[in-house]
């Protein structure tokens, strides 16, 4: 069978793989890999230390590699710990940090002209940490905290259920974050032991990529971490996993809705033959609308509302898993089903169009993964730590696109054994209630440089923006709509109007859509919002007519299908289930309907379940009929595409919209007087709001909302290192916001201790009286404005970024912005003008205050 491997998606590859990566190894054993890269003006600095929850030894289950993390953000020899995130923001960077079984990783993305400021407070802290004892103890009580918010997390348990499950020896079936008794023992001294053990620099791998010469990054590299000596390093036993003899059931209940199940096995090492082709397997049955898992288990037997598979092989041990979730009364029907239908497939086998569609589907996951320097280095980092070969991506594909349908069905038959199988879920508790599910004048936008602005004669604004050097193409078509623009009995039409736009359209059913758009591996994806509801189309510059032909069908021939709409409606329906399910979003979900009341803005796109419940087919064409219309349309396109070819077809369709204007706006929300809250529900954690007005994306003071929300998030906010680091009150605290077209809210939130939260929201009244007096440093605001610049440049790397943005602000009527206007804009910004901001706008008369408790 000739390769699955099309020649044009070779070519492709060979792109990427050809872009050269420079591997150093200094004395003391550190490893520094650099790829160049300037096509945006920004780098990501990366540090991969080579240990992880399953390297813990005599303390596994401790949660040592995750504890360690924090702790290093806590202060080396020569800064203080808040030193190091205020001079990643100082900068205009972001710093982050994260634990997983075999590895940690810190990592620092910024401009690149402060390529050495990275390097050096990276080296700083993995190699220099003191770990300070009163750290040491107010981070134990953090964690604990996180600990507890894990059992709210239900996706997390049901995950470490599976893995106690399928692992029985192997450290993977450990929680990264330990188990709150072995955890709660450990001690300064075990974690300096630890510390001094595996973070040693021939531990230690270094990946920067971005706008920076092979040769300056490794003498920065050499200069910071090369004075390190190299240390002893004895390998961590980690006994193997005996074969699994006979299937294995775990069940738990928990206070959710919907249950949440797998079907999993067992699985190979990374290295071992088989695993590419799992890998394989696991996108041809269960990634995407198309798969035979998603239309056989969801829409022929409507038994599940999501359903995916997934290999997983981090290293010496692995698992293959089908994820679903369902209706309780549903659940092992589903389970009986999917192994059903894995025998089918064991029989029938596969044809050789789904293999070639599943590894252009795996080609195109490839090329998005290095969309940014983070996510190339990323790249890099996993191949030289994971895989121990930086040609790894390529020695991979060349196994993949070997494959024929019969080695597929062998090795479904050789590892998805019924003798094998484990099957999990997490379902509600005994004797909970079913869930039910059943049957304006615009303003122009101004031009940036690189977009060019066409008007058609019906008033549709088609934005153009030709790069070639992502090899993508992304169309982002939208229309003002959103909860201002909902009936108040149909709240959530927009959500499902989005969804229902991907599916049946033109010639082509749910199924084809789904099955067109992933033989390319593409994606073909709804858009809804506050403002606004859409689509968006992103494939390989090869397929530009199709992706045209599927957005002109579902925008003017959309079919909103009798069937598949109950589908939708009820996978919607699930979707808000488990939103409630989950403590911090229905949190958020309550803050919201308590400070605007009776206004749509009450309510996200998503509407809630009782009038999703009631929607029809016909509610939503009529909403599509309202907002699809010229003057109300704006369609982004960015990437490599053909002028002469593509363009002249895209207008020639959306030169079909009737012309007309955006449907008028239903008046902006009064503010109710001041009022306090309080709820309770099942949950371990407390959570705590204080609300106000903000401004909307048309207000003059949406700029200085923008700053002040930057200088209320992050871990060198004030607010932050006042609650969660100075009085270790909360695990989380920032500020967020809901901006519309004519509406706002800014509020500050907090996860806490129950029985804490009068004291956070003390806290919270002292920083906003902080604000309000103008207290606000110097360089607290210059740090704010130049991390807003910063990730404006960073957010912007790849085509799907820069036409959403150029989308919804032409549609806003806002000017598209040059770096350098936005830079400007933000640093005109001033301390006083911030002060009259919070005195206005966060005034204590105008706040909704809501504390969420455990029952």
């Amino acid at each position: 069978m000739p390769s699955l491997l099309a020649p044009a998606d070779r070519r492709l590859l060979e792109r990427l793989w050809a872009q050269p990566v420079h591997r150093t190894e200094l004395p003391n054993g550190l490893v520094c890999l650099v790829q160049p890269d300037d096509a945006a003006p920004v780098v990501s600095v990366q540090v991969w230390v080579k240990t992880g929850s399953q390297h813990e030894g005599a303390l596994l289950g401790a949660g040592l590699s995750h504890y360690l993390e924090h702790l290093l953000f806590k202060g080396t020899e020569t800064r203080a710990g808040r030193e190091i995130s205020a001079t990643v923001q100082a900068h205009g960077g972001q710093i982050n940090a994260y634990t997983t079984y075999d590895r940690t990783v810190y990592y620092i993305d910024l401009p690149a002209p402060h390529l050495e400021v990275a390097v050096d407070l990276l080296a700083d802290m993995v190699l220099r940490s003191t770990l300070p004892a009163d750290e040491v103890a107010r981070e134990r009580d953090v964690i604990l905290r996180e600990i507890a918010m894990g059992e709210d997390d239900h996706d997390r348990r049901h995950w470490d259920a599976l893995a106690r499950t399928v692992f029985k020896a192997h450290p993977l079936r450990e929680p990264v974050i330990g188990h709150r008794d072995v955890f709660s023992a450990v001690s300064r001294e075990e974690l300096l032991a630890y510390y001094r053990e595996r973070y040693a620099p021939n531990n230690l791998v270094v990946v920067i990529a971005g706008d920076v010469s092979a040769e300056t990054a490794r003498a920065a590299v050499e200069k910071h971490f090369g004075a390190a000596p190299r240390r002893r390093l004895a390998p961590v036993y980690q006994p193997a996993e005996a074969p699994q003899l006979a299937p294995r059931i775990f069940r738990e209940t928990a206070e959710v809705e919907l249950s949440r199940g797998a079907v999993a096995w067992p699985s190979v090492p990374l290295t071992h033959p088989d695993a590419p082709l799992l890998d394989l397997l696991a996108v041809v049955i269960g990634y995407g609308d198309s798969s035979p898992l998603w239309q056989s288990i969801r829409e022929k037997q409507r038994l599940v509302h999501s359903i995916d598979a997934h290999h997983w092989s981090p290293g010496e041990a692995g698992l293959f898993a089908i994820f679903f979730t369902a209706d309780p009364d549903k659940r092992e029907a589903a389970e009986r089903a999917i192994r059903l239908e894995l025998s089918r497939l064991a029989t029938r086998g596969f044809t050789a169009a789904a293999l070639k569609r599943a590894v252009r589907q795996l080609v195109v996951g490839e090329i998005g993964g290095r969309k940014t320097v983070s996510r190339r280095a990323s790249r890099l980092g996993s191949a030289e730590v994971v895989a121990g070969d930086l040609d790894f991506s390529r020695t991979w594909f060349a196994r993949v696109a070997a494959a024929t349908p019969a080695s597929l069905r062998a090795v479904l038959q050789r590892h998805l054994s019924p003798l094998r199988v484990n099957l999990v879920s997490l379902d509600p508790v005994p004797g909970r209630a079913e869930p039910r599910v059943g049957p304006s004048v615009k303003k122009p936008a101004t031009r940036s440089a690189d977009w060019q602005l066409r008007t058609l004669p019906n008033g549709v604004r088609l934005l153009l923006r030709r790069d070639e050097r992502q090899p993508n193409l992304h169309v982002h078509l939208v229309c003002e709509g959103g909860p201002l623009h909902e009936a108040p009995e149909k709240r959530g039409s927009t959500a499902l109007l989005a969804t229902m736009l991907t599916k049946d359209a033109g010639e082509r059913s749910a199924a084809e859509v789904a099955a067109a758009i992933e033989g390319v591996g593409g994606s073909f994806n709804p858009l809804s919002g506050n403002n606004s509801v859409g689509l968006a189309v992103e494939v390989l510059p090869g397929d530009a007519a199709l992706a045209n032909e599927l957005l002109r069908a579902a925008v003017l021939q959309p079919a909103f299908a009798a069937r598949t709409f109950e589908v939708e409606r009820d996978a919607e329906l699930a979707h808000l289930q488990q939103d409630e399910d989950d403590v911090v979003s229905a949190g958020h979900r309550l803050a919201r309907r308590k400070f605007f009341g009776g206004h749509p803005f009450a309510l996200d796109a998503h509407g809630d379940q009782d009038c999703v419940r009631a929607l029809k087919p016909a509610d939503l064409r009529a909403l599509w009929k309202r907002l699809a219309v010229g003057a109300n349309t704006v369609v982004a396109v960015a990437g490599d595409f053909d002028e002469k070819t593509f363009v002249p077809a895209l207008t020639r369709w959306l030169g079909k919209l009737p012309r007309g204007e955006a449907p008028a706006r239903p008046a902006p929300h009064r503010p109710r007087p001041a009022a306090e809250h309080a709820e309770r529900r099942e949950c371990a954690q407390a959570l705590v709001f204080d609300a106000f007005p903000g401004p909307s994306a048309l207000d003059a003071d949406d700029t200085l909302a923008t700053v002040l929300h930057e200088i209320l998030s992050g871990m060198a906010a004030r607010l932050f290192e006042r609650v969660r680091e100075e009085k270790g009150l909360a695990y989380f605290v920032s500020a967020t916001r809901v901006v519309g077209v004519q509406d706002g809210l800014f509020y500050l939130y907090a996860g806490t201790q129950p029985g804490k939260e009068r004291e956070v929201l003390v806290e919270f009244e002292a920083e906003v009286a902080r604000l309000a007096a103008g207290e606000i440093e110097p360089a607290e605001l210059s740090r704010a404005i130049t991390r807003l610049q910063a990730s404006r440049r960073m957010r912007l790397q790849t085509n799907a970024a820069r036409a959403a943005e150029a989308a919804v602000r032409t549609l806003l009527g806002l000017p598209l912005e040059t770096l350098e206007e936005t830079d400007a804009r933000l640093a005109a910004v001033s301390a006083p003008e911030l002060a009259r901001f919070a005195r206005t706008w966060l005034a204590a008369e105008r706040r909704q205050r809501l504390v969420l408790s455990p029952r």
